[in-house]
């Protein structure tokens, strides 16, 4: 009896032991496993912090190139029209293709997987918000433009209204920085996606996109440039019909002055003012996207070319980056 009494302990003690050593191997395995992920997610953070520096000094040598290039077409002189070297897209191309065939093999590495694109678009191709309202009073020929695009593409007029009121308001200016009424006034909005402070509903921003910007000086509308629909808005003695003949012409043969747009709309009883119309650009937006392995990283900016060749990003430039479907989260 005793030695049973003896076995049986003897059994107990080495199944504590081997459960013992079991959740000892199972901590181990799970405080390996745990110091394991972190590393690699170290790791993968550090990769895309890497990817997105590199990015950010791809996407600033290319401004800088967009920035050339729209000097080298100033210092040319002329009309600014779509058929000039800048307005040509640059459609996704590997990054290795734009660097000197003679490299090592290091750096093939490190660009076979990095694509480049972007595009220089023209701003004065589009209705200015910042015409609507000078110095606190209605600018009226602007009034009518935008009240001819938001009956063409079946806006509500309303927010019009709202919008060149709230913006009328943004630009009172008071001498008593804390007086109270001047705190209930809505703020002068600084870019296009801010136009929701002072009326536009976020569906009618998006609508109203393509047509309209918000530049921080008054601008006329480029012809040479403008899509039909603002064609057709900023002259008030077009139609349609006109609009289109003009922007049919243009791609034949560019305009040269605000005096040839008539002529290619066939209608002589149009009336051009310099203040509203033009055939040159002072503000280009230049948008590029780099893909960096698992990483896309945008960039926008807004490039101000004033007369004697001086170039200067202005308003914003704005940067943000995401990772690519399936990719790890960072």
């Amino acid at each position: 009896m005793t030695h049973v009494k003896a076995h049986a302990g003897r059994s107990a003690q080495h199944g504590a032991a081997i459960l013992t050593a079991m959740l000892t191997v199972v901590l181990v395995a799970s405080l390996a496993a745990s110091t394991l992920w972190l590393q690699w997610r170290g790791i993968e953070v550090e990769a895309a912090e890497r990817n997105r520096t590199q990015a950010a000094w791809v996407l600033t040598g290319a401004l800088d190139w967009a920035r050339l290039i729209l000097r080298e077409d100033a210092r040319k002189g002329g009309a600014d029209h779509l058929a000039e070297p800048w307005a040509v897209p640059l459609e996704q191309a590997r990054l290795s293709t734009f660097l000197a065939a003679d490299r090592d093999a290091s750096s093939e590495d490190v660009t076979a997987d990095a694509f480049l694109s972007g595009q220089i678009v023209d701003l004065q191709s589009r209705l200015n918000v910042r015409n609507l309202v000078q110095g606190g009073k209605l600018n009226e020929p602007s009034r009518a433009a935008f009240a001819r695009l938001f009956e063409l593409l079946d806006l509500p007029e309303p927010e019009l209204e709202l919008l060149v009121d709230n913006l009328r308001l943004s630009q009172i200016q008071d001498s008593t920085a804390d007086n109270p009424s001047r705190r209930s006034l809505p703020l002068a909005p600084q870019e296009f996606d801010q136009l929701t402070w002072v009326g536009l509903s976020a569906p009618t921003l998006a609508r109203l996109r393509p047509y309209v910007t918000l530049l921080p000086a008054l601008t006329p509308v480029n012809l040479n440039t403008a899509p039909v629909e603002v064609v057709y808005a900023c002259v008030a003695a077009f139609d349609m019909a006109d609009a289109t003949r003009l922007v049919r012409a243009r791609s034949l043969s560019h305009l040269s002055s605000i005096e040839d747009a008539a002529k290619a709309s066939g209608n002589l009883a149009a009336k051009f003012d310099s203040a509203q119309h033009s055939v040159m650009t002072r503000f280009f937006e230049v948008r590029g996207t780099l893909q960096l392995d698992q990483t896309t990283v945008q960039e926008q900016s807004v490039v101000q070319r004033d007369p004697g060749d001086a170039m200067k990003v202005t308003t914003w430039s704005r940067r943000r980056s995401a990772a690519l479907p399936g990719a790890p989260l960072q």
